[in-house]
């Protein structure tokens, strides 16, 4: 996927096809929101910045956006392994229960790249607002970009998870993806204040 050229990713994704979908999207808002928090520190450089900060900005930030193409791709991985269970036999009772057994564990290894994506998110938004105050401010606009970019991926993400929780029948399982789905709300809140500080800023 990371090899991909933009369009032919939106053409597989307007295609009828499993995979990639809205859980490879949600990890692409936060490869994005990566990249353009390490744009903004890379731009804040010389004496009127703090190099040790934007050093460990940008470096957090490339880190986090190569766990973000991870995710989309181990996310399109996990959804065809949730088709072939669903694909499987149901004629006998020992199919239809092996198949039910199949059909929970893939479902939480699909909820396992969107729950990661949340906390990948969650991070961004920490980076976002430690860049906020310090960042070049010509370029202040991209921090709001990037958390909005976080926003939907957090946001993205736990739909992806809540719909997967639904088969989910491992009960410390389901407490811990919906856990992980419950961080969205508060990346969620931090996005929008750091989105409003910065049209405030602009405002002025």
């Amino acid at each position: 996927m990371r090899d991909d050229t933009i369009a032919a990713f939106l053409d597989q994704l307007a295609a009828r096809v499993s995979a990639p979908g809205g859980g490879a999207t949600a990890a692409l808002h936060a490869a994005q929101a990566a990249a353009l928090l390490a744009m903004v520190a890379r731009y804040s450089d010389g004496p009127r910045y703090d190099a040790g900060l934007m050093n460990r900005i940008v470096t957090e930030a490339d880190a986090l956006r190569e766990d973000a193409l991870a995710l989309a791709e181990a996310d399109a991985k996990a959804f065809g392994a949730v088709a072939e269970a669903y694909r499987l036999p149901r004629t006998t009772e020992r199919e239809t229960s092996a198949r039910s057994a199949a059909i929970s564990s893939a479902l939480a290894g699909a909820a396992r790249p969107p729950a990661d994506v949340v906390r990948t998110a969650l991070l961004l938004v920490s980076l976002a607002e430690d860049l906020l105050p310090a960042g070049n401010r010509s370029v202040i606009t991209d921090v709001a970009a990037a958390a909005a970019a976080a926003r939907a991926a957090a946001v993205t993400a736990r739909l992806i998870i809540e719909i997967n929780l639904k088969g989910i029948t491992d009960p410390v399982l389901a407490e811990e993806f919906g856990a992980a789905a419950a961080v969205a709300d508060p990346v969620a809140e931090r996005a929008d204040a750091i989105v409003a500080a910065v049209r405030a800023e602009v405002a002025r």
